[in-house]
């Protein structure tokens, strides 16, 4: 019995690491690179392992600042961050000839951080529903855009910035993979070691309990809703090295799936528990995903329904494992 006492706690111990939700979309994520390079031989090869890692960072950027919204719960979620991605985009765009990028790409996240603060003001200050208040702020910068350009923005592209995005820096890698990684360990050390990312946790768990313990929860709500933007911008600055041009919808399509990495990643809607480690391993699922329903040559409603149902069945085993 002294000896099977052990071994049961370390099989414990191991479904416990293989159910989480980390585990099984990493599991889940390798199943479909197996599957893919056997029907498809070169689809898991390196080269294309490095381009979806390429294009996951655009989303794990995105998804950074809906991490830490979501984490820090009351409903927390960021419904302009697709226009937030498109303005800073076009603000570099724009003014990169002109002013120089660095001084551009300055602007374009001083301009993210300040949309993001204005939702916090708008939720913590006013008491609006975050739902509301970021979507309605998503109007507001869409048409803002569309007023300034006209529909149809003009600039020049930044070949530094092109290459920074495009090419290989280290080992073949591109800056912008290291980049992504670089913020995947800053974020891990900002939320587990600092008070503020502990107090975002502890406000997400329990918003009562955290004004009770006297932490400034609405100086928190604002400072988190300023990141999220200030992320989203540097998510479309880098969408633009790879893009080389803007179109007035550049973000839209990072809206939801932003919030999708967040989750299957393993943080609660409801706040309080979850990873930014979690987010990065759900944008490389779901750029995976895509890349696989591509591969398999199916049209484009039927790629939209196998995502759709893929996502809801990736979900269902994270609950049902966590049950």
């Amino acid at each position: 019995m002294s000896n099977q006492a052990p071994v049961a706690d370390g099989l414990t111990r191991l479904g416990q690491r293989l159910t989480h939700p980390i585990a099984i979309i990493a599991i889940f994520t390798l199943l479909m690179l197996v599957v893919g390079q056997a029907m498809t031989p070169g689809f898991a090869q390196p080269s294309q392992l490095v381009s979806l890692l390429r294009i996951a960072a655009f989303l794990g950027f995105i998804s950074a600042g809906q991490t830490l919204v979501i984490l820090a719960g009351n409903e927390g979620i960021d419904l302009s961050v697709g226009s937030i991605v498109t303005v800073a985009a076009i603000i570099v765009f724009a003014l990169n000839g002109t002013i120089g990028l660095s001084l551009a790409i300055v602007l374009a996240l001083g301009a993210g951080a300040l949309v993001g603060f204005l939702n916090g003001l708008g939720i913590a200050g006013l008491g609006l529903q975050p739902l509301m208040m970021t979507l309605g702020m998503a109007g507001v910068v869409k048409g803002a855009v569309l007023v300034v350009t006209g529909g149809r923005p003009t600039g020049t592209e930044n070949q530094g910035l092109t290459a920074f995005v495009t090419q290989p820096w280290i080992a073949g890698v591109p800056g912008t993979v290291l980049l992504w990684l670089a913020l995947g360990i800053a974020l891990h050390i900002f939320l587990t070691r600092s008070p503020y990312g502990k107090s975002i946790y502890a406000y997400g768990a329990n918003a009562r309990a955290a004004r009770l313990a006297g932490m400034r929860t609405r100086a928190i709500s604002i400072a988190t809703y300023t990141a999220s933007g200030l992320l989203a911008a540097v998510g479309g600055v880098v969408l633009l090295g790879y893009t080389g041009s803007v179109f007035i919808n550049l973000g839209e399509p990072y809206t939801l799936p932003s919030i999708a990495a967040v989750v299957i990643g393993g943080t609660l809607l409801s706040g309080g528990a979850g990873s930014y480690w979690g987010t990065m391993t759900g944008a490389l699922m779901l750029t995976v995903l895509q890349s696989f329903l591509i591969m398999l040559g199916l049209p484009e409603f039927a790629r939209q329904i196998t995502y759709g149902a893929l996502l809801v069945m990736v979900l269902a085993i994270y609950s049902r494992a966590n049950e």
